[in-house]
């Protein structure tokens, strides 16, 4: 379900533009994880309406996948849906984006030879991918997070934030680092984007830590290019199919809904997440794991059979199972 304000790479375009993406989105729903999708799009602009409407049409479905709806409304909006609902409710944009980044990290660690709990985290772009990228990584046990957005790093006192960032920033940068992109990647483990074009140089690169990882996610366009960093970063990925280590969505949400529906779940929890980022993590083997390989390829259609047992086991042991 969209009401197309932020549709990849587009924007507000409303919720014709947004049909494409919705009617592809449950597509791969189905050939991937056996989901009958529907796709819906409407003419809503305000949280209430969109809350009202889904609740509305709820009882006809299993599930519902919330797609392209612009922060910080997608938060509250999916905040009230599964505080009202008995049925799935999952913000792809959000926690398949975190899912997947999250297992990324877990097996980019492994060539580095860093710990988790060591390390810092730059992410760019502190909207709905941004903050649940931010969430996920501190139920993880990361060190610390800084986030960045157009006026600068995310830190507790400062102005300009909506709530979802206001909570961000109460929950992240704990030595409160001020100031510009360039300026807080000093000294930085893993730098994260989801924001826009040609954000970051080499020389930000050059300035992490040592071993730096670097996911430039940003669609078409990333953040900085794999050729800008040859050589300096450990590992890279991006969010596109023509480079190594594509960071996509769909090595996530249709095992996370076809567990969630197989075990009959009432909620997506972040237990059900975690085992869904655990479950992508381990499809790369120590053999095939290498700088060019640490998340599996979106093709792999073996996917979906480690990731849907996982999140429904989770689902159980969660205890948001329906009784039958």
């Amino acid at each position: 379900m969209s009401n197309g304000t932020a549709v990849l790479g587009l924007g507000d375009i409303g919720p014709e533009g947004a049909m494409p993406v919705m009617e592809g989105k449950a597509l791969l729903f189905k050939e991937f994880g056996g989901v009958n999708g529907f796709p819906i799009c409407i003419n809503a602009r305000t949280a209430d309406e969109v809350v009202d409407f889904v609740q509305r049409i709820a009882p006809t479905f299993g599930g519902i996948n919330l797609e392209d709806i612009k922060a910080p409304e997608c938060f509250e909006i999916e905040e009230r849906l599964r505080a009202s609902l008995d049925i799935p409710v999952f913000h792809d944009d959000q926690h398949g984006t975190a899912v997947v980044t999250l297992a990324a990290l877990w097996n980019s660690l492994k060539i580095t030879g860093k710990k988790m709990e060591d390390l810092t985290v730059v992410i760019a772009g502190v909207g709905a991918a941004g903050v649940a990228i931010g969430k996920i990584l501190l139920n993880a046990g990361i060190g610390d997070v800084i986030g960045c957005d157009r006026v600068g790093a995310i830190y507790t006192g400062r102005g300009e934030m909506n709530s979802a960032k206001e909570w961000f920033a109460a929950n992240t940068n704990s030595s409160r680092k001020m100031g510009t992109i360039s300026d807080v990647m000093k000294g930085a483990d893993v730098f994260v984007g989801v924001s826009g074009p040609d954000l970051i140089t080499p020389a930000d690169v050059r300035s992490m830590a040592k071993n730096p990882i670097v996911f430039a996610m940003a669609n078409p366009n990333p953040e900085i290019r794999p050729e800008q960093v040859d050589g300096l970063a450990a590992v890279m990925a991006t969010g596109r199919s023509d480079y190594p280590n594509q960071i996509n969505n769909v090595l996530a949400f249709p095992g996370i809904f076809r567990g969630a529906l197989d075990a009959n779940a009432t909620d997506i929890t972040e237990g059900m997440k975690l085992a869904a980022a655990i479950a992508i993590a381990e499809s790369v083997t120590d053999a095939q794991l290498s700088p060019d390989f640490v998340v599996p390829s979106v093709f792999d259609r073996t996917i979906v059979e480690r990731v849907a047992p996982a999140v429904a086991a989770a689902a159980v042991k969660d205890g948001v199972i329906r009784k039958s």
